[in-house]
């Protein structure tokens, strides 16, 4: 029997779009989950965005208001799309609402809040999710089972990197992204989160690490009206405002299973456009993958194939989720196929009142290492990851 959910979005832009495509797609790409997402209501400040909603999307109801998201009685499930410092009101209204939440990433626009979010979905008993949607490229999610089934042998090394290109223009204006004030933290809990969270994901817990930050674009122009997402240009010679968060974040890691490792994340370096990325070593073998070419994985295993290297991996509907978007092998598959894996598994949790493989446990583990990498900016020193967890 086909399950009925109501889907109400708190923000419309690339983020909230993203996944109201994905609830749309899920029917069609999945009929076998039997899950009929029904967009009941955005809520966005914009008005065009809003109305795109209605009529583009199929929303039956738009607003500017989020508070009528997290009240509407046929909404069941709460997306947030919003920027960083909005999470926290929304996200526990949503919970004391009782409406299963699905939040982008950062949860919280620093570890202390990711805190109170994840405690107040606990205390509510609340399904949720988070948007570390790289966890589902189905090349990921093989390589994990190979870790799992021991055919890298004992892992050893691991380096993971987030470099993005949004940043890196010189005049690139002074949207809220780069402001301490309206998103908390920068690359730590922008992009660093999902280079933390993979590395959870597949090597296991962090116990400590040594920290360094720096922001190499200092000034930037101001936006102007209609402008301002971290796309938008200004000129030279426009007035100008201090970016008051981190461009760069690297750290030394040590896992608590032994493994030694580094997390680099940067959004104003120049080459890479957007390099989510990591190699993983073990005593047996080896693996790398990097969303550029998020459907090919370099795999290295010496007792299995008589090639001394590393072998080019294709992605193909042998490997999970990828035949219900395209049929055969090496025909690829893109982002916003993620999302749909990602709500897809989500909702089916939500149907099944279960917790889902990602949830607001997972982004208070990754904002524990953040936390530590902020003291160790601090002390100049290591730093163990310590809990954050409030009970």
């Amino acid at each position: 029997m086909t399950q009925s959910i109501g889907i109400g979005v708190v923000g419309f832009g690339w983020m909230g779009q993203a996944h109201s495509r994905s609830y749309r797609r899920i029917p069609m790409h999945f009929p076998e989950a039997n899950l009929m997402p029904r967009l009941v209501i955005v809520a966005d400040n914009v008005p065009e965005r809003a109305e795109l909603a209605r009529q583009n999307f199929g929303f039956e109801t738009a607003t500017d208001d989020w508070r009528a998201v997290v009240d509407h009685p046929d909404v069941d499930v709460v997306t947030i799309g919003a920027p960083n410092k909005l999470h926290r009101e929304i996200a526990v209204a949503a919970a004391e609402a009782g409406k299963a939440i699905f939040c982008e990433k950062p949860v919280g626009e620093a570890p202390d809040v990711t805190a109170e979010i994840e405690y107040a979905a606990r205390r509510a008993g609340v399904i949720t999710g988070v948007g570390f949607n790289y966890r589902w490229a189905p090349l990921v999610q093989y390589l994990k089972q190979l870790i799992a089934d021991g055919r890298l042998g004992d892992l050893t090394h691991y380096r993971g990197r987030f470099f993005s290109m949004y940043g890196r223009d010189r005049l690139g204006m002074l949207s809220w992204r780069y402001l301490l004030e309206e998103a908390g933290y920068g690359v730590l809990t922008d992009i660093m989160s999902h280079t933390v969270d993979m590395a959870h994901n597949l090597v296991g817990p962090i116990r400590r690490v040594v920290a360094t930050k720096e922001i190499f674009i200092k000034e930037r122009p101001l936006p102007k009206p209609g402008s301002g997402t971290h796309y938008d240009r200004g000129a030279p010679g426009d007035p100008t405002g201090a970016v008051t968060n981190e461009d760069y974040v690297a750290a030394l890691v040590e896992f608590e299973n032994g493994v030694r490792g580094t997390l680099e994340a940067d959004r104003s370096i120049f080459g890479p456009q957007s390099e989510m990325a990591f190699e993983i070593n073990g005593s047996r073998g080896a693996g790398a993958w990097n969303l550029e070419t998020m459907n090919e994985l370099q795999l290295y295993l010496p007792e299995e194939t008589p090639a001394d290297g590393y072998v080019r991996v294709l992605a193909g509907d042998a490997f999970p989720h990828h035949g219900n978007i395209v049929p055969g092998g090496g025909n690829p598959i893109g982002y916003e196929d993620l999302k749909v894996f990602e709500d897809l598994e989500f909702l089916k949790s939500v149907v099944e009142d279960r917790p889902g493989a990602v949830t607001f446990a997972d982004a208070l583990a990754a904002a524990e290492v953040e936390a530590a990498m902020t003291r160790s900016w601090e002390s100049g020193a290591w730093e163990d990851v310590t809990s954050l967890r409030i009970d």
